[in-house]
């Protein structure tokens, strides 16, 4: 299968830009020069800290009147590291210590996410690092990246921007089309109308444009709820386009916020996909591979050999219990 994720998201239309960065003149040789570019410097330093990002790094250093400030958690991470640091560096620097599975920095960045909003711009560089929250192997860490991208991108987490992303979803732009559909999974998974956008997004799983089926595809696997699983399954099996299958194959396998637990009530399904003979190879490669990603056994494409290991683990189970 393909990366879990090709990136945090599609890059809808009206998207925040990447700041344009500010080069500092060489000094002049001369002493006369070199004390004028000294003092232009500082000055130059001095317009620079009053910007609107220094401007908010002083709001959070001493805070604002009127404004509760978010209790310091505690993790590896040293808020005192964020000072002198632009908003979005420290929101950068404690993205990247929850990708390195640091103590505490994934729970950190829950907790302070939503205080950023409305501070952070989607940038190349937060995307990137986005992307690597977002393929994590620890699951705290991707919910702390779906956290900071719906910060970047200004989205409350209320029923109200559901709304508003439902209709651009329904809209006949079709980067802001898929754009939604993709931030609609993030904000059902923090637990906003999740039953609503869940309904909504198996319903785009009818869509007659591929690109849309793909997204609502990655949306549904982005929620991460039991409701998912079935559609996920039913798209793996039954959409017409390759594309879509293999995205499904991998939501249900490894990619979005499903948990094992939940991956492996697919199994049984998928291990029917693996011994249907009506299927094309691809996709019963697509199964056996999804197999072994959610069960971590290795047995490669002998159906015989995953129906008797499945069926001695049923009964283990069942003993068990």
């Amino acid at each position: 299968m393909s990366p879990m994720f090709a990136g945090s998201g599609p890059q809808g239309a009206g998207n925040p830009q990447p700041p344009v960065s500010v080069r500092v003149a060489a000094k002049k040789p001369a002493l006369v020069l070199i004390v004028a570019g000294f003092v232009l410097a500082m000055l130059g330093q001095f317009i620079t800290l009053i910007g609107p990002l220094a401007a908010e790094r002083f709001r959070e250093w001493f805070g604002r009147p009127g404004t509760a400030r978010a209790p310091v958690a505690a993790s590896s991470f040293k808020l005192d590291r964020g000072r002198g640091q632009t908003m979005q560096r420290h929101a950068e620097v404690l993205l990247e210590d929850a990708i390195a599975e640091k103590p505490g920095a994934a729970q950190e960045l829950v907790d302070r996410a939503q205080a950023w909003r409305g501070q952070l711009q989607m940038t190349t560089n937060l995307n990137s690092i986005l992307t690597a929250a977002l393929n994590s192997n620890d699951m705290q860490t991707r919910a702390a990246g779906i956290e900071v991208e719906l910060v970047a991108y200004n989205i409350a987490k209320v029923p109200s921007e559901v709304d508003r992303l439902t209709a651009m979803a329904s809209s006949s732009d079709h980067a802001s089309k898929i754009w939604a559909l993709w931030m609609l999974g993030a904000l059902a998974n923090r637990g906003v109308e999740t039953d609503a956008v869940t309904e909504m997004l198996v319903g785009h799983l009818k869509d007659t444009d591929v690109t849309s089926r793909q997204w609502a595809v990655e949306g549904l696997a982005l929620i991460g709820n039991d409701a998912s699983i079935a559609p996920l399954l039913g798209s793996f099996h039954d959409d017409p386009s390759p594309a879509v299958r293999e995205r499904a194959a991998c939501g249900l396998a490894e990619a979005g916020m499903l948990t094992r637990e939940q991956r492996m009530t697919a199994v049984p399904q998928i291990l029917n996909y693996a011994e249907d003979p009506a299927l094309d190879s691809q996709t019963r490669n697509w199964a056996f591979q999804a197999l072994r990603d959610i069960t971590g056994q290795k047995f490669g494409n002998d159906s015989g050999r995953w129906r008797d290991w499945w069926e001695k683990k049923a009964l283990q189970s069942t003993l068990s219990n």
